[in-house]
């Protein structure tokens, strides 16, 4: 079962994804993890994707696509996959695409968690984070004991720039300008899976392994 998940960012694709590859028992692979364990360990494709980020340039889809399928070529991928944060732009789906082919593979569902603009700015924009110790709150959903003070550690709870309204309109800008043309893509090829990403998260997660099966 090989799944990519689709999603404006603060869609919850992220955390279903995690659910999906604990229900089915295939691992969670997000590009971000690939790119930080390569360079870390100092691989040939790592010293490679690692040239293109020191001079802060974006690594070019086929090396990304390399790095993938490294990676979806290991022993705990015999089983499937959930892709997530990949493919972002059509051509790095073409590419993925021609790439699975060769290995006479090919996408099994890519799930779209569907959110409204509206929703995900105030979703985000209601985010505080602890700078001291990781620890993530909501103001309406999961507030802190405390308003602004942290639960674990005691330290203030900020709005971090990623979450801030302004950061977030941008944000979903380049979503729908880059990303949201892969669902009509994936529509076409008949593997497209749309849930509703406003109901509650156990709901949304339901909906899927509904589709999935």
């Amino acid at each position: 079962m090989k799944i990519i998940m689709l999603g404006a960012p603060g869609a919850g694709k992220g955390t279903q994804a995690k659910m999906i590859a604990d229900k089915y028992g295939v691992p969670h692979i997000s590009t971000g993890d690939i790119f930080r364990a390569n360079i870390k360990n100092g691989t040939e494709l790592g010293k490679e994707a690692k040239g293109y980020m020191d001079k802060g340039l974006l690594v070019p889809d086929e090396l990304t696509v390399r790095l993938l399928l490294d990676r979806v070529a290991q022993e705990d991928c015999s089983g499937g996959y959930v892709l997530d944060g990949f493919p972002r732009t059509i051509p790095q789906a073409e590419v993925l695409d021609s790439e699975l082919a060769k290995l006479g593979e090919s996408v099994d569902a890519a799930v779209d968690v569907d959110v409204p603009d509206e929703n995900i700015i105030n979703r985000m924009s209601g985010r505080r984070a602890c700078l001291s110790c990781g620890a993530t709150y909501h103001i309406v959903n999961i507030p802190s004991k405390k308003e602004g003070i942290c639960d674990v550690c005691g330290s203030s709870l900020v709005c971090r720039e990623d979450d801030q309204p302004e950061t977030v309109k941008n944000r979903l800008q380049v979503y729908h300008e880059q990303t949201q043309p892969l669902i009509a893509y994936y529509e076409a090829k008949g593997v497209l899976r749309t849930v509703d990403g406003t109901l509650p998260m156990a709901e949304v997660f339901e909906a899927i392994v509904k589709i999935l099966g």
